[in-house]
């Protein structure tokens, strides 16, 4: 075969492998996109911090269970293939996620609300612990040895275009229409709309090819007749097992989640920055640094992975903090606030909905600064007959920003993505070099799954929770608005020193097999 046309075929198997890999991100993480209003919708209203909170424990579950759709699906993988396996998944996660959409509000149906979203939640969480593994394996089972770490790092990207693609549509359904027809009903289209893209998959991953290299054991009757004790069960493989999830992937996975979705959540929730705002600087920062992902996997086959990947902790570990300080200053307002006298400002209060006894009132008070920002106080209470049962209403305070402050915070946002595309970028292309071709999807899925999957996906949580902690009471502004880096801090750190003692600098090293 000519190598115009070997070109052609891996360039098919890209496309097509990760098409699929980021309509599955896309789905898995137009959950977290809209954990605030989901929070307002399948959870009871009076507490928006717990509300929120136990959205983000939900979110976090789909990461936990992660691990055993790796186990699941990955003996599947090599049992039968990666093509048949990792169709099945993006077909449960399309499914799941449309469901999600089309679940009655915590008001209709009560309880049940929280409980569909969490078993949906579960079942996309089992899907996307099967597809990653598959689209690595497969593409790299298809890539010559000394382009591995680009080739792969086309699957890389997917995961940030996932999270890009539900921040587009997130913000052009929210254009579309008035802030009540989205919070009534409208944000349940981004999940609705993702059946279409998932049929679109279907389509072209049916028209897929097995890997070469399966191919190629099962018609020598080489295959593994039980993966997971041959990945386990082994201790020298286990020992890389291991050697993958502490010294690699628990690392890369807090750093990727804390330089993409908590990034949006700090922003959020405890900077208060209006959610269509925050959504589209941030989609212009994932759009800018998402190159890097195929820079600095490109680089890895000439250099090594591992320099690249421990860089990017490093650089992680020294900046979280400044970083994050300096998008809370810009963010905040409270130095505004307390210039109230010396600034020129309008202030309009409305009375949003007005009740009788047992129902809602809601007002909304509109600061206008002289330099453009605003700041919207919506205070919300339920008033019941019997007096006594009244209590202070909710507050939810939402700023919008001037201009001034766009360049600085995707800028700051670009510099955090930046650090997950060096982890990122090469891990794929490192996975598939530790293990044999006939165990290899088991292999890689599980240390990767439960470093993102557990370590990573939850710092939403556990860093929310870590600055709620800091509130003298429910509703005060945090003492430590930072206190949540320390644990991606932590892990990153503990990660570094195991695989820079550890790791080899494996280049284009072919052991595929």
């Amino acid at each position: 075969m000519s190598n115009d046309a070997n070109v052609k075929g891996i360039r098919s198997v890209i496309f097509s492998s990760s098409l699929g890999t980021l309509i599955e991100w896309y789905d898995f993480y137009i959950f977290g996109s809209l954990a605030v209003v989901i929070s307002e919708n399948f959870f009871p209203a009076g507490n928006p911090t717990a509300a929120f909170l136990s959205t983000l424990a939900t979110f976090a579950a789909g990461f936990i269970v992660r691990p055993f759709g790796a186990l699941f699906f990955g003996r599947l993988g090599d049992l039968i293939g990666r093509k048949y396996t990792f169709l099945l998944t993006l077909v449960l996660m399309g499914g799941s996620t449309f469901l999600i959409g089309c679940i009655p509000s915590y008001e209709t149906i009560g309880a049940l609300a929280p409980i569909l979203v969490l078993l949906l939640r579960l079942l996309q969480g089992l899907a996307l612990g099967g597809e990653y593994g598959g689209a690595a394996t497969y593409v790299a089972e298809h890539a010559p040895a000394n382009r591995r770490g680009f080739f792969t790092s086309w699957i890389q990207t997917t995961a940030t275009l996932g999270l890009l693609v539900s921040l587009i549509v997130i913000i052009t359904v929210q254009s579309s229409m008035s802030k009540a027809a989205y919070a009534d009903w409208g944000w349940r289209l981004p999940f609705l709309l993702s059946i279409f893209l998932v049929v679109v998959s279907i389509v072209i991953r049916m028209k897929m090819h097995e890997s070469p290299l399966f191919s190629k054991l099962k018609k020598e009757g080489k295959t593994s007749t039980n993966p997971l004790k041959e990945s386990f069960g082994n201790k020298a493989n286990f020992k890389m097992v291991l050697l993958a999830l502490f010294g690699v992937t628990m690392g890369q996975g807090v750093v990727w989640y804390t330089g993409q979705f908590y990034a949006q959540s700090f922003i959020q929730k405890t900077c208060n920055v209006d959610s269509v705002q925050s959504n589209m600087w941030i989609g212009i920062a994932l759009l800018l640094a998402t190159p890097g992902f195929v820079l600095f996997g490109w680089l890895s086959d000439k250099i090594g992975r591992k320099y690249i990947m421990m860089a990017g902790m490093l650089l992680a570990i020294l900046c979280y903090r400044p970083i994050f300080t300096k998008i809370y200053e810009v963010c905040s307002v409270t130095d505004k606030q307390e210039l109230v006298d010396k600034l020129k400002i309008t202030e309009q209060h409305s009375l949003l909905a007005k009740s009788t006894a047992d129902s809602v009132i809601t007002y909304d008070t509109l600061r206008t600064y002289a330099d453009g920002t605003t700041l919207s106080i919506l205070k919300k209470q339920t008033l019941y007959a019997d007096a006594s049962k009244n209590t202070s209403p909710e507050i939810k305070k939402t700023v919008t920003l001037n201009s001034d402050a766009k360049y600085p915070i995707i800028g700051l946002i670009f510099i955090l993505v930046l650090f997950v595309t060096m982890v990122y970028g090469p891990v794929a292309a490192f996975l598939v070099e530790l293990f044999p071709t006939k165990i290899r999807y088991t292999s890689m899925s599980l240390p990767y799954h439960i470093g993102n999957g557990v370590f990573g996906g939850l710092v939403p949580f556990i860093a929310t929770r870590l600055v709620d902690s800091t509130r003298s009471s429910a509703g005060a502004a945090p003492s430590d608005p930072l206190a949540g880096l320390w644990y991606p801090i932590i892990i990153a750190a503990l990660c570094f020193v195991i695989g820079m003692i550890y790791l080899k600098n494996k280049n284009d090293e072919d052991v595929m097999d």
